[in-house]
């Protein structure tokens, strides 16, 4: 997998955490630039992704491919699941969603990090 890419996603991530938790301490529910930033965040994730399908199908396979799978698609959903369930919720409550969701995509990133570096022993 590309650290690089896996990087810029953690950042990005961070980012739009922080700036999700701002809104929700001022009582604000997500606007515009909330899923304007998730959708950056969501980009860099497909950017990600579709690296690492390049990478398995040009022959290196993670330990687990199965599992690499699963942490892959929960990656990709993530993010769009939470935008809609903040639109949904428009209070505080809403950024809380984006905040929380957005924390959980570096944690993601970093699992499917050491899935892909196990050598399966």
């Amino acid at each position: 997998m590309n650290d690089t890419l896996g990087a810029i996603v953690i950042v990005a991530s961070l980012v739009l955490a922080a700036w999700c938790l701002v809104a929700a301490v001022r009582n604000r529910p997500p606007d515009l630039s909330h899923l304007v930033g998730a959708g950056i965040v969501e980009l860099a994730a497909v950017v990600l992704t579709v690296a690492a399908i390049v990478t398995m199908i040009g022959g290196e396979r993670p330990g687990e491919v199965g599992t690499f799978v699963g942490y892959l698609l929960t990656f990709l959903g993530m993010l769009p699941v939470a935008a809609v369930l903040a639109r949904m919720e428009p209070t505080r409550w809403g950024s809380v969603i984006l905040t929380v969701a957005a924390l959980v995509m570096p944690v993601l990133v970093v699992r499917l990090q050491q899935i892909w570096e196990a050598t399966g022993a």
